[in-house]
């Protein structure tokens, strides 16, 4: 049986499949379907500093090959994140990632300062989607010198392995990911939401109250597997890969691409024990290839193929 494990900046992950924040829950709503011992890594839904309570009905809208959704980062905030969610997430067999939002760079600084303190959280995601009120509420995910600024700033009051996730709504994603690098990432995800809009003529209505909202599901993958690659070529730290991925197939393409983790979203809506059988359909997937370790794929494309293919 090929082996599975992967090394994603410090983490030793079992697997490279992650749940994708905000579609997975803060991780064990899922687990009898998706036991996290069969994971890499389970990733939280965004907290924030103060609870949040979101967009107003209605807020996700299900298209030919996917989601629209405005949410809105609805979440109670970090104090109940850590007095009632942490410390059950944290019994999960697999490595846990926080994702942290803010209206303010002094928020996701702040957030981060409180989590540092917390053994339970392995590693922290930074959702740049977030729109900064300070900045004309156009997303931190936009600007490179903005999303530099965040990291740079956040990572002075952690240890723990940061992770930026880019939004792919940008002119060119690899500035995006050289900048939080430059900032002190160890690692980025590729990618969240597209931006998106879907209406009833009839009715002369909105799908969703917000008007635009962000696209996920199978529809975006080519978009997102070019983002990852993008991303890959152009930094040194590891890329996880988000966007699309139903399949074994859609997690090897991405690894082969250069990403070292993926992280699976929306399929999981539909199919909730999804993630929890992909390790071993990846795992049979590479023993009909003739291949070890999960690790000879990733970034192969410009690679000869072994002899024996």
């Amino acid at each position: 049986m090929a082996d599975l494990a992967v090394r994603l900046a410090s983490l030793e992950l079992r697997n490279p499949l992650l749940s994708a924040s905000g579609t997975f829950g803060h991780g064990l709503e899922m687990q009898y379907l998706s036991p996290p011992e069969r994971l890499g890594g389970l990733v939280s839904k965004t907290v924030s500093l103060l609870p949040r309570p979101g967009n107003k009905n209605p807020r996700i809208f299900e298209t030919e090959a996917g989601f629209l959704n405005s949410i809105g980062l609805e979440n109670r905030g970090i104090e109940s994140y850590l007095a009632s969610t942490l410390p059950e997430v944290a019994t999960a067999d697999c490595v846990i990632f926080t994702n942290i939002g803010g209206e303010r760079e002094a928020d996701f600084v702040e957030l981060a300062r409180i989590l540092d303190e917390r053994d339970e959280v392995d590693a922290l995601e930074l959702n740049l989607s977030c729109p900064n009120v300070q900045g004309g509420k156009l997303p931190f995910g936009t600007d490179p010198k903005t999303a530099e600024s965040v990291l740079r700033e956040v990572r002075k009051v952690t240890k723990k392995p940061l992770f930026a996730k880019l939004s792919p709504n940008v002119t060119r994603i690899s500035d995006m990911a050289r900048a939080v690098e430059a900032g002190g990432a160890d690692g980025v995800t590729a990618v969240n939401t597209l931006l998106g809009m879907a209406v009833d003529w009839r009715k002369r209505a909105w799908r969703l109250a917000t008007k635009q909202g962000g696209y996920s599901g199978v529809g975006i993958k080519p978009v997102a597997l070019r983002c990852a690659w993008e991303c890959a070529q152009a930094v040194d730290i590891p890329v996880i890969g988000c966007g699309g991925i139903r399949s074994a197939e859609d997690v090897l393409e991405y690894l082969a691409v250069g990403c070292t983790a993926v992280q699976v979203g929306t399929a999981s809506f539909s199919d909730p024990a999804l993630l929890g059988r992909l390790a071993g359909e990846v795992s049979e997937l590479l023993d009909a290839a003739g291949i070890d370790s999960v690790c000879e794929l990733i970034d192969c494309m410009e690679r000869p193929l072994p002899a024996s293919v």
